[in-house]
């Protein structure tokens, strides 16, 4: 049996250091958005010229004063997926057509044309903070339902952890957020309360089972007894999400990076930090049977 709880003060101690640094890197430094939420422009081309690559697009389309130019392969390597915030001028389209043929030739295929404006980009941005936050709340309503008040603290403070700590890593290494990313971190909040709730009935089950047992050891048991089930689920997730990522082009390497964070995250934070407040709050047999009599 491997001894988790040995090491619960320790992994308490780096839970609360990363979501320290988590909040001042988002507080400071703040998130990287993308068009979807900042407004702009998204361009889908195609080009006929192998000889052609991202740096001479891009270094092309920073001459046209154009602002921030992110250029990405994706899919084939002739294709290419151009984004820049707004810009005034409503010729910009035809603009790049005009200098991209003057400098490259007639090569290319523009395929798909998008702009999000500045109202709208910020309605995304709203809904999607929204998004985030009515499923924390529902899952709070759930897990205080099906478990008691104790269980629900280190289910939500798991929660917690594993967004702030996810977004804290985008905004170090400056990783751009889009709607993708939201709808990552939704599903890393599913994700996450899957796992703590795994371990949780186990624990309860256990609560009733043993009088003579603490807390503390008996987490640890629970741990123990569910871990096979964690691994497998992490680690079968994990190789499927490392296949989208390096084999899934670019378009879709920001929301596997993030579902790759949660799920390592998401795993930690199931057994050292949804547990340990468990431990923290000293839960009994009897905080368990009372409430199974309430309910009856």
């Amino acid at each position: 049996m491997i001894a988790f709880n040995k090491y619960y003060n320790k992994f308490n101690i780096l839970s609360a250091t990363l979501i320290i640094i988590s909040l001042l890197l988002l507080i400071f430094k703040g998130l990287n958005f993308g068009i979807d939420f900042k407004g702009g422009t998204l361009i889908e081309l195609r080009s006929t010229d192998n000889k052609l690559n991202v740096s001479s697009l891009r270094d092309n389309l920073n001459q046209m004063n154009l602002g921030d130019v992110s250029v990405k392969n994706f899919g084939n390597e002739t294709d290419y997926l151009i984004k820049f915030e707004n810009n005034e001028n409503k010729n910009v389209i035809e603009q790049i057509k005009t200098n991209l043929d003057k400098s490259f030739g007639n090569n290319f295929d523009f395929r798909r044309v998008e702009n999000v404006g500045p109202k709208v980009s910020d309605e995304l941005l709203r809904s999607g903070v929204i998004a985030i936050s009515v499923a924390l709340v529902l899952m709070l309503i759930y897990i205080w339902i099906r478990f008691e008040w104790q269980f629900s603290l280190g289910a939500i403070t798991a929660l917690f952890h594993d967004v702030i700590v996810t977004l804290g890593l985008f905004s170090l290494l400056g990783l751009e957020i889009n709607l993708s990313i939201i709808a990552a971190v939704l599903t890393i909040v599913g994700y996450s309360m899957n796992d703590t709730v795994v371990i949780f009935d186990r624990v309860r089950e256990n609560l009733r089972k043993y009088s003579d047992i603490k807390i503390y050891e008996l987490t640890n048991i629970s741990i123990n007894e569910t871990l096979s089930r964690t691994l497998i689920t992490s680690i079968t997730t994990l190789l499927a999400l490392l296949s989208i990522f390096f084999f899934g082009g670019e378009i879709l390497k920001g929301f596997s990076l993030a579902m790759i964070f949660g799920v390592i995250f998401g795993t930690y934070s199931s057994i050292y930090i949804a547990n340990t407040i468990l431990v923290r709050l000293n839960v009994s047999q009897k905080t368990v049977l009372k409430e199974d009599d309430n309910k009856v």
